[in-house]
């Protein structure tokens, strides 16, 4: 079972990596948005994967906390964008 954990956190480093290449990377707002999100799942699927892995489940109020910071930060940021679009 030790090999599932290690591959899943392996996959995870990797799509990390890809991901924060691209946000460094990305032309446009939309593109470096996109990326961030990414990640913040990328880190709730990590946390998540520790609590299963731990069985402990103090984690799972900081995927709360981090899935509500996305939300609000895309929504945010996708306002601005189209308010800034409109002038």
């Amino acid at each position: 079972m030790t090999v599932v954990w290690v591959v899943v956190a392996a996959l995870l480093l990797i799509a990390a990596v890809l991901t924060a290449a691209r946000a460094l990377m990305g032309p446009t707002t939309l593109d470096r948005l996109v990326a961030l999100d990414t990640l913040i799942a990328l880190a709730m699927c990590g946390l998540a994967v520790w609590a299963a892995y731990s069985g402990d489940t103090t984690v799972v109020p900081g995927v709360v906390a981090l899935s509500l910071l996305s939300f609000v930060g895309s929504i945010a940021i996708a306002r601005f964008r189209v308010r800034d679009d409109q002038t």
